[in-house]
């Protein structure tokens, strides 16, 4: 699908939908406890849908309402879970069907077959899984068995989660040691957190984390999924470049979201953030380029590339080599869709370089099939001087299929 993207600031309010990456994790946690519980979940999404099906998969029953998600025990199973593209719901879900002693065949799609699951596959089968790759499928059988895991902090906090999720549900105890600096922390404790919510006990210290055995899962009755930060920060990047402002409804500041960096690093920028107790406000101020560090917010980079295109002098986005392997190259997509528009981009190794211009003069531009590539050309869009023409607009229904909707309410529309 392509669409046309008027030129211009926006200025208005968006209701945030659900968090994606805690929606994940909570459902994965209400399937394994052993009563029913009811997610309030505003807004779903391929990726969200994608885990509810594997879990259907493996045994729960699963019902989508409005606004919410019901979860009960004694669905019926299938050997066959189909993980769509959805890198979260392969990686977290492998290792609960190794606990569960599950034979399974897990369907990947797009880009996801080539997305890697090293070293995570090797402590599966060091610790009793087979895995046999057949094409895009991925077959696992044997039952995982609890002992001394290790992985390497740099690679994906995914692999960590998926474990984490996991190694309760074994016999005796587990040790899963962390080897290096952990990126992406922020996620990592959103999945320590929806442990807690649900009982589990995982002893954490400087080497890595303690897991007991034989835990069960308890999630609460009811449990609210939070607004999803990674995509506010699109619209409130938005609000950076208008006068009026954008203001983003429905987040948590006390979130243990790690894309809430958003609101230090547009102060960073210079834009006027302000932050009330369940929404955020930006308005327009003198743009600066800065220096980012996005080693643990790699899902901020196609955000702050399209808001720093437009800031006064350099950015320099630094450790972001693991955007190479999401949905797209992410480094290599954004570049190419920002020179599309007439940004000076330069794509470096690890990372991007770019000298920000008063506005761009628009132009034609394809998303890559990712999600963020085609929302950050809506926001480049707020800058541009003529209309930008988006090839693939449809791939934000991975994370966010209103998004085309909330981004016509503003000021100016698609």
């Amino acid at each position: 699908m392509t669409v046309t993207l008027a030129p211009g600031a926006r200025s208005g309010s968006v209701d945030i939908p659900a968090s994606k990456s805690q929606a994940h994790r909570l459902l994965i946690c209400a399937a394994l406890s052993q009563k029913p519980v009811t997610l309030l979940c505003e807004g779903l999404s391929q990726d969200i849908e994608a885990t509810a099906a594997c879990l259907r998969a493996l045994g729960a029953q699963i019902v989508f309402m409005p606004g919410s998600i019901r979860v009960c025990p004694g669905g019926e199973r299938s050997s066959v879970l189909r993980c769509g593209e959805s890198g979260s719901t392969l990686r977290f879900l492998l290792p609960v069907a190794g606990a569960l002693g599950r034979s399974a065949e897990f369907r990947r799609e797009g880009r996801l077959p080539d997305r890697p699951l090293f070293p995570l596959d090797r402590e599966l089968r060091r610790h009793g899984m087979a895995l046999t790759e057949r094409g895009a499928s991925l077959f696992c059988e044997g039952r995982l068995q609890p002992g001394a895991y290790s992985l390497p902090g740099d690679v994906s906090s995914q692999f960590f989660s998926g474990l984490l999720l996991a190694l309760p549900l074994l016999g005796g105890e587990s040790r899963l040691q962390t080897e290096g600096a952990l990126q992406s922390a922020g996620y990592l404790d959103m999945t320590l957190d929806a442990l807690r919510q649900s009982g589990i006990e995982i002893k954490r210290d400087d080497s890595g984390f303690l897991v007991p055995g034989g835990q069960r899962y308890a999630l609460p009755e009811t449990a609210a999924v939070e607004g999803d930060w990674s995509n506010a920060a699109f619209f409130l990047c938005m609000g950076a470049l208008s006068k009026k402002g954008a203001a983003v409804r429905g987040l948590s500041a006390a979130s243990h979201q790690g894309d809430r960096a958003i609101v230090p690093l547009l102060r960073q920028f210079g834009a006027d953030v302000a932050v009330s107790e369940d929404a955020v406000l930006v308005r327009k101020s003198a743009l600066r380029g800065c220096v980012i560090d996005a080693a643990q917010i790699p899902d901020l980079v196609p955000a702050l590339a399209a808001l720093a295109a437009l800031a006064e002098g350099e950015t320099r986005i630094e450790h972001a080599g693991r955007l190479r392997l999401k949905e797209s190259d992410r480094l290599s997509s954004v570049c190419a869709m920002l020179r599309a528009l007439g940004a000076d981009c330069r794509e470096l190794p690890d990372g991007l370089e770019i000298h920000g211009r008063p506005s761009l003069p628009g132009g034609a531009a394809d998303a890559c099939g990712d999600h963020r590539i085609a929302m950050a050309a809506a926001l480049s869009a707020c800058g541009c001087e003529g209309p930008v023409q988006l090839a693939g607009a449809e791939a934000v229904e991975k994370s966010y299929p209103r998004f085309w909707a909330d981004f016509s309410s503003l000021e100016a529309g698609v």
